[in-house]
């Protein structure tokens, strides 16, 4: 059976993906018998570019009539490959996390990773936890910035606090225009900033907040699971001279025996493939595009080993579009009922669970960012909200387990930031004082 696999091999997530979905297509073939539907990878690389991804998506369903197509990475160029999805019958299961890209308005669309909207939540509980009333949202300046937004201010509204402003930051911003905002935000009262960017953005923000003061005493910071998951992106240098005391959420991965395995075959294997680039590490990105593949394999076996029909052409003759021309797939429908409602309870990524063809949110690991690292200092579920530490099996926690850990804060502080200063570069008020008698009604 033919796949298309689309990713974006210019990027460091596209690489880790890729050599998750290699080991994972071998792990399937080395476990099933001689008799069984061979699944044949066909691998375009749509280079950050929109148009590339749409181009791949078309000549993997005309002319290799691939029976599923795994990607994009990008929410951007998912969006018109669900639409293709959904006319050839075929399922599109991606990663890309805008809540904007919705499973319920596209039947073929199987998201293969949590929505960035899944994590606002946790976050509110965080800014509920410490009382603070009103954040900051710093967010990149595109459809996959501002998709997370309306439900991060619904989160945060549910739990009494308010989105005080919203600074959207372009790709492009140059870091002059970056330290301009940042001295901005730095004139408003309200000193808690939540950051959804991705790591190459965000490294030369918080580059710019250390030189603007702001990553000092008296500061919050909160980044999202983009930077938290992939924090092995950002240099080390930036990390420990301009983010310490950020806090951070992320999906929880369990540590397993079979991932600590796994995690030394990914790497041998990424060295063979990758021999002239530096070594990345395993993110959870990679461990999401091994678990799909192998939900798709269980959709394949569960099949059994039936022909693999050709796509079902139009009946009319008339003139056609391209895409008019690209016809049905006999086998997608069958494959996406097998797929939607799929759960790996020992996956890699923890447990896999697919519902309707949205992944089930796991417990979300709040960190701090102390020297080049991350240490843990408790969870959050949407059973137990905040806890230092995961119950296990129903078990009841203690009662000091609804606090999170001892954090430090910018600055080396171990005081929480109350979350709000009187600007000292604001305007001042000034106020009169006549120093002759009168007008007493006024003084």
């Amino acid at each position: 059976m033919d796949v298309g696999i689309i990713l974006d091999l210019e990027t460091e997530v596209g690489k880790v993906m890729h050599i998750s979905i290699l080991l994972a297509l071998a792990d399937y073939h080395a476990n099933t018998s001689r008799g069984a539907i061979r699944i044949v990878p066909h691998i375009r690389d749509s280079k950050k570019d929109d148009v590339e991804a749409a181009s791949a998506a078309i000549y993997l369903l005309k002319d290799v009539q691939v029976q599923a197509i795994v990607g994009p990475q990008m929410s951007t160029q998912t969006d018109f490959v669900i639409d293709l999805g959904n006319r050839v019958k075929v399922p599109i299961i991606s990663p890309a996390t805008s809540p904007s890209l919705s499973v319920k308005e596209n039947p073929f669309f199987i998201r293969g990773a949590l929505p960035s909207s899944s994590q606002t939540k946790a976050i509110a509980a965080i800014v509920k936890n410490y009382n603070w009333r009103d954040v900051v949202v710093i967010y990149e300046d595109s459809p996959y910035g501002s998709g997370m937004l309306p439900h991060l201010t619904d989160a945060l509204l549910e739990n009494n606090s308010l989105v005080s402003y919203r600074s959207g930051i372009s790709p492009s911003a140059s870091d002059d225009q970056i330290f301009r905002e940042l001295y901005k935000l730095n004139t408003m009262q309200t000193r808690v900033f939540i950051v959804h960017l991705e790591s190459s953005l965000a490294s030369r923000l918080f580059l710019k907040a250390k030189e603007a003061g702001m990553m000092s005493s008296g500061y919050a910071w909160i980044i999202t699971d983009v930077l938290t998951s992939l924090l092995d992106l950002v240099d080390p240098s930036v990390i420990e001279s301009s983010m310490q005391g950020v806090l951070g959420v992320k999906s929880y991965v369990p540590r397993s025996n079979e991932l600590d395995m796994f995690t030394k075959r990914w790497r041998k294997r990424f060295r063979q493939v990758y021999p002239d680039m530096d070594p990345v590490e395993l993110n959870v990105f990679g461990l999401w595009a091994y678990d799909s593949i192998t939900a798709l394999a269980k959709a394949v076996v569960e099949m059994g080993s039936t022909a693999i029909p050709k796509f079902k052409k139009p009946d009319t003759r008339e003139n056609l579009t391209d895409l008019d021309a690209l016809g049905t797939s006999e086998l997608g429908s069958l494959l996406l009922d097998s797929m939607q409602n799929t759960v790996l309870k020992t996956a890699l990524s923890g447990e896999f669970r697919l519902i309707n063809g949205e992944l089930h949110p796991s417990p979300y690991q709040i960190v701090n960012i102390v020297g080049t690292g991350q240490r843990s200092i408790g969870f959050w579920t949407e059973k137990d909200g905040i806890s230092y530490k995961l119950k296990i099996d129903g078990k009841t926690a203690k009662s000091n387990n609804k606090q999170l850990g001892a954090i430090i804060w910018p600055g080396e502080s171990t005081i929480s930031p109350r979350g709000w200063e009187i600007p000292t570069s604001g305007k001042k008020l000034r106020v009169g004082v006549p120093i002759k008698g009168g007008l007493q009604e006024f003084i």
